[in-house]
């Protein structure tokens, strides 16, 4: 099961007019504990931003599935409800859950929502669909896992 962090960075961005501004950019970390998701935050982000930069705040996310896409430069939130049907009083109750996609549109972000999707023997729809200001996601992978 993985644990979600958003973990917000403030930096000085170089623009490309060669100005430099002052960004704070949001990234999903997959980590045990803060603790854990501020050390893999700098640990991955340190050879991408060049000067100082501080970890402004992170936060649990919940998300029970995210759906990668190498095509995509984007993520997408998409809101999902499962339906299930109470045996008991025969009504319809519906469970909210979250998850993100990678996609370069809205449109592409809903077709890896229902490809990843597919197989799921559960009703379901999806309820909204929003495109985030995540630019990047880092899951965790085990050392062994790391391939060279």
């Amino acid at each position: 099961m993985h644990n979600w962090f958003e973990v917000k960075v403030s930096y000085d961005k170089m623009l490309e007019n060669g100005m430099q501004k002052k960004v704070t950019e949001p990234y999903l970390v997959d980590a045990l504990s803060h603790t854990e998701a501020e050390a893999r935050a700098t640990g991955e982000l340190r050879p991408y931003i060049t000067g100082e930069f501080s970890i402004d705040s992170i936060r649990r996310m919940k998300l029970s599935e995210l759906f990668f896409n190498d095509a995509g430069d984007r993520f997408f939130k998409a809101k999902v409800s499962f339906i299930t049907l109470d045996e008991k009083s025969g009504t319809e109750k519906k469970t909210g859950v979250q998850m993100l996609a990678q996609a370069s549109g809205i449109k592409e972000a809903l077709s890896v929502v229902e490809k990843g999707m597919d197989g799921t023997l559960a009703d379901y729809t999806i309820t909204a669909l929003l495109e985030t200001p995540i630019m990047d996601v880092f899951p965790y992978h085990a050392p062994d896992e790391i391939k060279d």
